[in-house]
């Protein structure tokens, strides 16, 4: 029974119509579910992903008139977004210079070429290149070309004030593997760390299956808000859930105990720093209650409020 890699970053925006088209028609990544939030349906829950709706391709976000985030520790630092092939990093230089986006120069760091740059609301991604592991599957109307389209989630990077509880949790919990180490300078995180950076794999590791955690004590906690990240979440065969589920429970983490997200099944809780993690099954997916061809192109919304429809619908902005 292990995680088998991210599952998928859900963040803040407080612009959804800037935001649908930052991720849509500069990083080139395919709207498949359009929905709300299932806690809070004033506000829309967009999902972005690659041309299949893949698990681990998932980079979504919540709609709230928020403030921007507080920058700070015990948070998500930034995501990382795979990219693959020759060229491919310096291609997407060119296009975020002309598209005017805020960006670094690209640089290795621990051992990928890696270009960092910030969405219009200041949330930290990161192009990592994976060196082509795994497979991809491009969106064909992107405007992205297909060898140059994100493959999907990169490693994640947390900030915390105690890695050592976080430690505990990551590999006496979860499961994860303490693998290497590489220097908190080239972590690209908000203060200037003096300890490295632990990474931590899962399942059979790699770009799309690791877990960055950088110790930034000094720092004050993050606030969170607009461009900022609000859960993590790793990825399960569905065949797994009631035994992690009962893991949880026998080991007596507080979670929320067993949620039905309808396209998927989840399971949430905090590591002692308080950065929230959600363990989240594969299937069944975004094309059960809409044909693949055709996902995100409606509001899209679970049985249960299916009833509500013409009110949920009435109370969103159009895209």
């Amino acid at each position: 029974m292990q995680l088998t890699g991210i599952h998928h970053l859900t963040a803040v925006t407080a612009r959804a119509a800037d935001n649908f088209a930052f991720y849509t028609r500069v990083l080139g990544q395919r709207l498949v579910k359009k929905t709300v939030n299932q806690d809070d349906v004033s506000a829309y829950h967009l999902f972005y992903a690659d041309g299949l709706a893949s698990p681990g391709s998932d980079l979504t976000f919540f709609d709230w008139p928020a403030p921007r985030e507080r920058r700070g520790t015990n948070s998500v630092a930034r995501t990382m977004l795979r990219v693959s092939g020759d060229g491919t990093l310096a291609w997407w230089r060119e296009h975020l210079a002309r598209q005017g986006v805020t960006h670094r120069l690209p640089v290795e760091r621990d051992g990928r070429l890696t270009l960092d740059f910030e969405d219009p609301e200041g949330q930290r991604l990161s192009l990592v290149d994976d060196g082509g592991a795994g497979p991809a599957h491009p969106w064909e109307p992107s405007p992205v070309p297909a060898a140059r389209q994100i493959r999907g989630l990169g490693p994640i990077l947390i900030s915390v004030a105690d890695p050592a509880a976080t430690e505990a949790v990551l590999t006496g919990v979860m499961g994860m593997r303490a693998v290497r180490t590489y220097a908190a300078a080239d972590a690209a995180a908000e203060g200037s760390a003096q300890q490295p950076v632990q990474v931590y794999a899962m399942g059979e590791g790699g770009p799309a299956a690791e877990l960055h955690v950088v110790a930034e004590p000094a720092l004050g906690p993050a606030r969170q808000g607009a461009g900022g990240v609000h859960h993590v979440a790793f990825r399960i065969p569905d065949a797994d859930y009631e035994a992690w589920a009962e893991r949880l429970r026998s080991l007596r983490v507080p979670s929320s105990g067993p949620v039905d997200r309808y396209y998927f099944r989840s399971l949430y809780f905090r590591e002692p720093n308080g950065v929230l993690f959600e363990i989240a099954t594969d299937g069944p997916g975004f094309a059960t209650n809409e044909p693949l061809a055709r996902l995100g192109e409606r509001l899209a919304l679970p049985p249960f409020l299916e009833p509500r429809r013409a009110e949920i619908e009435a109370g969103l902005a159009p895209l």
